[in-house]
């Protein structure tokens, strides 16, 4: 009876997908020159770049990286089409922006209007905002939905819920 009991209990289990860290699986290290990285994108066939904005302290980001942005899919299919960076909203660190402009992290955060946490806002290879999604994503699903929304350039004819609303519904 015990066995049955534990094969049933395995057998409720959802299908475990591979676990990686983010910090070395998700985002890429930083070489501080974003209209260099444009370049570094349209060279390597991406679609653009993807910044997380988001705070050491922030409760969402930490969730969304312990159960979304540590998944092997949501980092292989996001870094097979973005360049994918960290921003911290409160941070020194000197970079450039898009047009070649010196900054640092937070003004560069102020300027893009990344003020709650986390944000994602996904560039394309002009350095034009694509897309924007403010907050922590539900679920591995919603985050995988959203970068097919921007790959697939719905971005363009509608807002993301109106496409996550009618991708539920099929």
């Amino acid at each position: 009876m015990r066995w049955l009991l534990l094969l049933l209990a395995f057998m409720s289990l959802p299908a475990l997908a591979e676990v990686r860290d983010p910090n070395e699986n998700f985002f890429q290290p930083k070489l501080g020159d974003l209209k260099e990285d444009l370049a570094a994108a349209r060279a390597e066939g991406k679609n653009g770049i993807l910044l997380m904005f988001e705070m050491d302290d922030c409760p969402f980001c930490d969730r969304m990286k312990r159960t979304v942005l540590n998944q092997s899919q949501v980092q292989d299919y996001f870094r097979q089409h973005f360049i994918i960076y960290p921003m911290d909203t409160r941070g020194d660190a000197a970079m450039v922006d898009f047009k070649g402009k010196d900054t640092n992290e937070k003004s560069f955060a102020l300027e893009q209007r990344a003020r709650a946490t986390p944000t994602f806002i996904f560039y394309d290879l002009d350095g034009n905002e694509m897309a924007r999604f403010t907050g922590a994503t539900q679920t591995v699903d919603e985050f995988m939905l959203l970068g097919r929304f921007v790959v697939g350039g719905v971005y363009k004819d509608m807002k993301f819920n109106v496409y996550k609303r009618q991708a539920q519904a099929r």
